[in-house]
């Protein structure tokens, strides 16, 4: 919540993106009222390292294992990783250094995060209604997995012998077979090749449905034809959702203290699965050709828009920038933490895991092409597909497969779940940031009540029509609007803000000044990234679709309210703030453009260290650069204002004083 306070008169220091920055001119009469100490009380890591697993586990999701793989092997083999990491450097990590740094500096939720600049405070809204629209539907894809976990002892999708079988069913073995007699077939010449065609075709129906696909659809979601037949409760899924949301609430009822332990397993068991599978999948025949369809470099596939298209919008979701999870753990470090170190290997993992993910997944879908007879190009899959469809099929052909089958969807689990607790902490910390005198005390009962109002709104997703529901929410409840808070967010620290005084934020937490890269990339580099993705998507956009079913206009309607629920707040919000200030319409804009009074750090002797850094900082523009106009303002001109050591080491005395 943001206090009343008094307003310092203020210089305008010009910062090398031609914007004004208002910095406040301190003295020892000046007083500072802020939130209350209780108000301020704020839990911080245990440990650096449960930071640190924490946003490994958060930006390593399910799409580093069903998307990845599947998109470079389809964009290029090898080659996409060449428009891959590119766009890591100019766009992934830059937005992970930002938001990383942003939250670490100011240690406040996504919505409080914008004393910064009021006006752009309706992003925090959306940051947290879109993970908390995720949060709903993600939860069922854990609770599909907890499902499958149940029925791995038993391997129920590897035969036709169940009582939800149809006669259309494939098991393995008949399919084995086809794959065997079709070899002899073709190898004997003592059969005329009529015969061969005919009887083959009638005996071994191979248009027919695999056993892992019926259990799929006919005993796991008993699916309906359509959104239009939503159809009754899926009661094993709904118990199943349930536990979900309960283990939810165990791990995140004591924040980052509790979630900040249970990521011990959590982001790192995923790592000992692959390795497993990894190995496993390395010894069975055909794994090194599906491998080879993985890799083999198509570098004509690069000179085609859509290939960097989707190497860019791979990387910007990947990353988890403009959700506010990052900005949300960030805020819980320590002031001092080395947030740029962080900011670099954390995506760096992210992506080799989303490699090492695609290595995995194509040896045993080599593995199962080898098995069936069949191209790689008809087994190979994405999404929701691949995990629950595809991959079981390749997993019940291994030998003690229960064992398998019980690894694979504990790591889908798993990964789901530190997915989860980043949004889910997203969400509840936005509130109790923005209103601490209510919320703080109560935010194990807040927690309680965001799980239950969630678990009712994801109850459609486990009807007979669930799945259709699920795929609606994924598909308008991120797409549009992270790449629209992501523009807004870069341009409002980097333009509004100032970007050199961002900079010198972050040399006050490092003790280093970043480098130029930085300042052009927040600049000018990733907001045109973004520009450029999301002209991508418009111009890339279809109806949407599952499988071959197209969904009526009226479910598209309700897609785009899902859509819109997290950007209307941004404009909303902001015209709130404007109409709130006082003055004429330039004072309001003005006012409600420059930080309020009490932005900056979380702690007392912080807070003195950063006012007194912004007194030398002024003084010493004043002095260097009295009389030049703005025109004549460079980028070299506030770096060499920029404090150093000795000048911060002049403030340590001073820092029992409270106000300066």
């Amino acid at each position: 919540m943001m206090m009343e306070s008094k307003k310092y008169p203020e210089s305008k220091v010009h910062n090398s993106t031609n914007n004004s920055v208002p910095l406040p001119h301190l003295n020892s009469s000046s007083t500072v009222s802020s939130s209350t100490d209780s108000e301020n009380k704020r839990s911080t890591w245990s440990r650096q390292l449960d930071f640190f697993l924490s946003c490994v586990g958060y930006a390593v999701g399910l799409g580093n294992i069903w998307r990845f793989p599947y998109l470079c092997y389809k964009s290029g083999g090898g080659a996409f990783l060449v428009p891959y990491f590119i766009f890591l450097i100019i766009c992934g990590i830059p937005l992970f250094f930002l938001e990383m740094s942003l939250g670490q500096f100011g240690s406040l939720g996504p919505i409080a995060i914008w004393k910064i600049s009021p006006i752009f405070k309706g992003l925090g809204f959306g940051m947290a209604i879109v993970s908390a629209v995720v949060c709903v539907y993600y939860n069922v894809i854990i609770a599909w997995a907890l499902y499958y976990i149940y029925q791995s002892y038993s391997v129920s999708w590897s035969s036709c012998e169940n009582s939800w079988n149809t006669p259309n069913c494939v098991s393995q073995d008949i399919v084995s077979l086809q794959s065997n007699f079709s070899s002899v077939m073709n190898q004997t010449l003592l059969l005329n090749s009529t015969y061969r065609n005919s009887s083959l075709k009638a005996l071994l129906n191979i248009s027919k449905m695999t056993s892992s696909e019926e259990f799929w659809l006919f005993k796991v979601l008993q699916q309906s034809a359509g959104i239009e037949s939503v159809g009754t409760f899926q009661w094993p899924l709904v118990l199943t959702l349930f536990i979900a949301w309960i283990l939810i609430f165990i791990c995140v009822m004591r924040g980052i203290k509790s979630s900040g332990k249970v990521v011990y397993v959590t982001a790192t068991f995923p790592y000992f699965v692959l390795l497993c599978l990894l190995i496993r999948g390395l010894t069975l025949p055909g794994a090194w050709n599906g491998i080879s369809f993985y890799l083999s470099p198509n570098w004509e596939k690069l000179l085609t828009f859509k290939v960097w298209g989707d190497a860019a919008t791979q990387i910007f979701y990947s990353v988890g920038a403009a959700w506010g999870a990052l900005l949300t753990m960030a805020s819980y470090n320590k002031f001092n933490n080395n947030v740029y170190r962080d900011s670099l290997v954390v995506p760096l993992i992210n992506c080799g895991t989303s490699v090492l993910a695609g290595f995995v997944v194509f040896s045993l879908l080599g593995f199962m092409a080898h098995e069936t007879g069949k191209s790689i190009e008809d087994v190979v899959s994405e999404g929701p597909g691949l995990a629950f469809v595809v991959y079981p099929e390749a997993i019940s052909r291994l030998p003690v497969s229960p064992v398998w089958a019980f690894l694979f969807f504990f790591m889908v689990f798993a990964v789901g779940l530190d997915t989860q607790f980043g949004m889910f902490e997203t969400a509840v910390s936005a509130f109790v940031d923005e209103y601490p005198s209510f919320l703080r005390k109560r935010k194990t009962l807040f927690t309680a009540f965001l799980c239950i109002l969630m678990f009712i709104l994801g109850l459609p997703c486990v009807t007979q029509g669930g799945v259709y529901v699920v795929q609606l929410m994924d598909w308008y409840s991120a797409a549009f609007s992270l790449m629209v808070i992501s523009l807004l967010e870069t341009v409002a620290v980097s333009w509004v803000y100032g970007v050199d005084r961002f900079l010198h934020d972050i040399f006050l937490m490092t003790k280093k000044m970043p480098s130029v890269w930085w300042k052009l990339c927040w600049c000018y580099i990733t907001p045109a990234t973004i520009i450029a993705l999301l002209l991508f998507i418009l111009v890339n956009h279809t109806a949407i679709t599952y499988n071959d079913y197209v969904y009526p206009s009226w479910s598209i309607g309700i897609g785009w309210i899902i859509a819109m629920c997290s950007i209307t707040p941004i404009p909303i919000v902001g015209a709130v703030i404007l109409f709130k200030e006082k003055g004429n319409f330039k004072q309001k804009l003005i006012n409600s453009l420059r930080p309020r009074p009490d932005w900056g750090p979380a702690l007392e002797e912080h807070r003195i260290l950063y006012r007194k850094s912004i007194i030398i900082v002024s003084s010493k523009f004043e002095q260097k650069f009295a009389g030049r106009t703005s025109a004549s303002m460079n980028s070299s001109m506030l770096k060499d204002c920029a404090v150093d050591q000795d000048e911060l080491n002049e403030v340590l005395p001073l820092q029992n004083e409270s106000t300066l």
